[in-house]
C-alpha cells in the first residue's frame, strides 16, 4: 500500500506525452478548407490526432517543411490519423486535395526557429494562409 501511494505521488513530476486533436473542416471559424486549430505548439513525443470532422479531407506532411530526419506521413481521405511528433522543429501539414486552396496548418515541436522563412515551393494560397497563421 505504501509503495502505491509513493508511486502516485511521483506521477505529477514524471513527463508524459499529450494528445492534441485537430479537426479537418470544409468550413470552420476561420473560413473554408481549414484545420482547427491551425497552429499547435507541442512537446517532443506528443501525438496529434487529425479528425475527419467533415468529409473529403486528409492530413499529410509537407516535404519541404519537415525537420531533418523526420518521417513523412500521408493519411487517407476521411481517415483519422494519429502522428507522434518526436523531433523538434516546424512541421507543415496539408490536406492533399485542398492544398492549393490553402488548407494547411503548422505544428511547432519544442524549440523552433521562428525566423526561418517559409519554403518557396508552397502554393500561393497555402503561403498566404501560413503567413496568417503565424501572425496570430
Amino acid at each position: 500500500m505504501r509503495f502505491s501511494i509513493a508511486l502516485l505521488a511521483l506521477l505529477p513530476t514524471m513527463g508524459h506525452a499529450e494528445t492534441h486533436d485537430v479537426a479537418m473542416l470544409t468550413r470552420g471559424d476561420t473560413g473554408a478548407m481549414v484545420y482547427e486549430p491551425a497552429h499547435l505548439e507541442i512537446a517532443p513525443g506528443d501525438t496529434v490526432r487529425f479528425l475527419p470532422t467533415q468529409r473529403g479531407h486528409n492530413a499529410a506532411s509537407i516535404p519541404e517543411m519537415l525537420p531533418d530526419g523526420a518521417v513523412r506521413f500521408i493519411g487517407q481521405i476521411d481517415e483519422e490519423i494519429a502522428v507522434v511528433f518526436e523531433l523538434e522543429g516546424r512541421y507543415g501539414i496539408k490536406c492533399s486535395p485542398h492544398y492549393a486552396m490553402g488548407m494547411v496548418m503548422i505544428v511547432d515541436v519544442g524549440d523552433v526557429d521562428e525566423t526561418a522563412p517559409l519554403p518557396d515551393a508552397l502554393p500561393t494560397r497555402a503561403r498566404e494562409r501560413m503567413t496568417e497563421i503565424l501572425a496570430r
